[in-house]
């Protein structure tokens, strides 16, 4: 054992050292009370966060969308807020009259439904062919619409006819299929993620109790963030939506539970040299704290980058996601420190750790082991190494030319069951596409009819009609001869409802309101549109599938915005905490490639093996600040160690001591965040399943090729010169390797 690091540890004029006895007791068990009573506020919080999320899209537009200026102006033209469902009812060979007695039926029923509009259902709608009848269903937007339709469609299933098939669908029926999607968000997500986590510890340490303190100061960051995210979106200052809600589970436990293992590392180090666990915590928090404030530093700033999102999905989640991170550095640095020095070496049985016996910092590169036998290999062949990993990222890559992420159908959100994607189908074979989301233009009173005109001449608009109170229906057909009358002959004629000088007129699409055809059909109707308007007072086109394109729009614009943003924060970090320019660059360029790799295999999987129809255009993005944020953690563990070690032994042998002391934190932190991420993938939501895909590769990628192999191998390979500018890039640069060691 290293006899003056022992003396140095008893020296009475260390900090550590000279606080008394009292304040050791006192200090840790006050911390200890402190997070658990957090984490007791936190956990009754978790009943609560579902209460104050919301799935509505339209709330996630920027306000400057065309989408949100039509949906507020809508609602002064319809009054109380809406969200139609559509009942759809089929029977092969055409309806029976006792089909049509029990389809009457079932309208009277929904009318009377707890949460139905007050004359908000509609009488059924023969198809053309006779097969089918359709009724609209409109649930008021302050009702739980979950519920709602949740009822509705128990009255469905009451309805026990042979041949006779119902489904309930459209906005309202997607909703309700989304929400439930997420009902398992809170247990089975947490239950799955804290399960895989648990069980890789277990395997890494062997240690039944090491596992728990860890998990247990990753819950209490979760508990405490999840009660302050509450507060916030009670008081309207923030909103939470139910992939915000998952994605915050996932990375505190992840965040947390990696910081916790650089510390438990340090900690373990520290009582092969100290006998006093005090001052074995010093030792460990003086080497592990400026790499865990940099590591969360950077997921902080790349999270926070987000807010200049156009999307508010988007934006959300970066306060929200901080939030989360913010706490994983506090318990990792305060509550696991108090945990460790109450526990002591009794935290590592039955593999307590012995003062003077040979610790991972005192091995030599000519140890027995796996990361010893990486860095020999290196040290033989660093070139051949780091261009052969290079070239194996760019074929993984190559994946990105069949990347299919311009949007989908929102009724390909849900996967597994799902009675709105089955209802969508059965309406596109019986009525329009569109029947029951159509299009809503928000036109000048007098350019009515000429946006009725351009409406009728463009292919893929089945029929057009205008809002107006004088119809029993609530809207007015519209031709190319002008808005057709209705009531008995020689009644007065009918006259649009106009507000503000503005008329509203609903077109419906021959595609399913939700389909990539629709959106492209509202793209060309904005764009037919802009000559019958002014810049003054315009023609706005909104509508369900209006949502759909404006988020997609933003979604790829803030991805086109935020990815660069990233990159050039988390360089600037870096070039800080290295004090370095040319580490930083080669680090961003590897976590760049890698990236790229992992979105090129999620590529050819998803299109291949899972037969996705597609992908968001937001899931690049949240891949991206999650990979490359993350995986800067990992740069960040193994750099700020090889700069420590560089001092010491010089840059090459530097590179290979940091790489055989990091190789085994690093590869555990891995494993727990590839974990964590994949038990997204148990929640039915498309969006999820994706970004549980690309993130646990991607890491898995980074742990095993990059920060292992290709950074290592080019780091030695470059050798001091990876330092410059600073005084370590001017150092000899003299590994110590013997005739053995070769």
């Amino acid at each position: 054992m290293n006899k003056t690091a022992l003396d140095r540890s008893a020296d009475p004029t260390r900090p550590s050292s000279r606080v008394p006895r009292w304040l050791r007791v006192t200090i840790p068990a006050v911390l200890i009370l402190v997070w658990f009573a957090l984490f007791g506020i936190g956990g009754a919080s978790f009943g609560s966060i579902g209460a104050v999320a919301t799935n509505d899209q339209v709330q996630f537009l920027p306000a400057s969308s065309e989408a949100t200026r039509v949906q507020q102006i809508q609602s002064e033209f319809r009054g109380n807020e809406s969200i139609p469902a559509i009942v759809i009812f089929q029977r092969d060979g055409g309806l029976t009259d006792a089909d049509r007695t029990i389809i009457a039926d079932a309208a009277t029923a929904f009318q009377a439904t707890p949460g139905v509009i007050a004359d908000g259902v509609s009488p059924a709608i023969p198809s053309a062919d006779g097969e089918a009848a359709e009724v609209f269903v409109q649930i008021d937007a302050t009702a739980e619409v979950k519920d709602v339709v949740g009822d509705l469609r128990a009255e469905l299933a009451a309805i026990d006819v042979d041949g006779l098939t119902s489904y309930l669908a459209g906005p309202a029926g997607f909703t309700a299929d989304l929400s439930g999607a997420f009902a398992g968000i809170d247990g089975l997500l947490l239950a799955v993620a804290l399960s895989a986590v648990f069980l890789i510890l277990v395997i890494v340490y062997r240690s039944p109790l090491l596992p728990l303190i860890m998990l247990g100061s990753s819950m209490a960051a979760l508990c405490a963030a999840v009660f302050v995210v509450v507060q916030l979106a009670a008081a309207d200052i923030l909103l939470i939506n139910g992939q915000t809600q998952g994605i915050l589970f996932i990375l505190v436990i992840g965040a947390a539970t990696d910081y916790s293992l650089l510390y438990i590392a340090r900690y373990r180090e520290a009582l092969h040299v100290h006998e006093s666990k005090w001052t074995a915590t010093w030792a460990a928090l003086r080497g592990s704290w400026e790499p865990i404030l940099a590591a969360g530093g950077t997921v902080i700033a790349a999270l926070l980058l987000l807010l200049f999102s156009e999307l508010n999905s988007n934006k959300i989640l970066g306060p929200v996601a901080a939030i989360g991170i913010v706490f994983a550095l506090l318990a990792s640095l305060t509550l696991l420190p108090a945990l460790m020095l109450w526990a002591g070496r009794t935290a590592f049985w039955p593999r307590r750790p012995k003062v003077g016996e040979v610790g991972p910092s005192e091995k030599s590169l000519t140890a027995k082991g796996i990361w010893p036998s990486l860095a020999r290999f290196i040290r033989r062949r660093p070139r051949t190494i780091w261009i052969t990993s290079t070239l194996l990222l760019g074929v993984m890559a190559l994946g990105l030319l069949g990347l299919k992420a311009d949007g989908v159908a929102s009724s390909e959100f849900v996967l597994g069951e799902s009675q709105s994607r089955d209802g969508q189908a059965l309406i596109s074979e019986h009525f329009p596409g569109g029947s029951g989301t159509p299009a809503v233009i928000v036109a000048p009173e007098g350019a009515l009819q000429p946006a009725a005109d351009v409406l009728l001449a463009t292919d893929g608009v089945d029929s057009v009609s205008v809002l107006s109170a004088d119809s029993p229906s609530g809207t007015l057909p519209v031709t190319a001869e002008g808005i057709q009358p209705v009531g008995a002959p020689g009644s007065a004629p009918a006259e649009p409802t106009v507000i503000n000088g503005q008329v509203l007129l609903q077109a419906t699409l021959n595609y399913a309101g939700d389909s990539l055809q629709a959106e492209a059909l509202v793209t060309e109707l904005r764009t037919e549109l802009a000559s019958v308007g002014t810049a003054e007072d315009p023609v706005l086109v909104g509508g369900t599938t209006a949502v759909a394109l404006d988020t997609n729009t933003a979604a790829i614009h803030d991805r086109n915005l935020i990815i660069p943003l990233v990159l050039i924060v988390i360089m600037l970090i870096l070039m800080v905490l290295l004090r370095s320019i040319v580490a930083p660059l080669l680090l961003i360029g590897s976590v760049v490639l890698s990236f790229a790799s992992a979105l090129g295999v999620s590529a050819l999987v998803f299109n291949n093996v899972f037969h996705f129809a597609g992908a968001d255009p937001v899931v690049p993005l949240f891949g991206f600040v999650f990979l490359v944020a993350l995986g800067v953690d990992y740069n960040i563990f193994l750099m700020t160690r090889v700069r420590e070690e560089t001092k010491v032994h010089g840059a090459r042998e530097g590179v290979l001591r940091g790489l055989v002391l990091t190789g085994g934190v690093i590869t555990s932190a891995g494993l727990v965040l590839a974990a964590t991420f994949a038990a997204l993938g148990v929640l039915p939501i498309l969006f999820l399943a994706q970004l549980a895909f690309i993130v646990a590769f991607g890491v898995l990628l980074d742990t095993f090729l990059v920060r292992s192999l290709l950074i290592p191998a080019l780091s030695y390979d470059i050798g001091r010169a990876i330092w410059w500018p600073s005084k370590l890039s001017r150092m000899p640069d003299s590994p110590r390797f013997t005739a053995s060691e070769k």
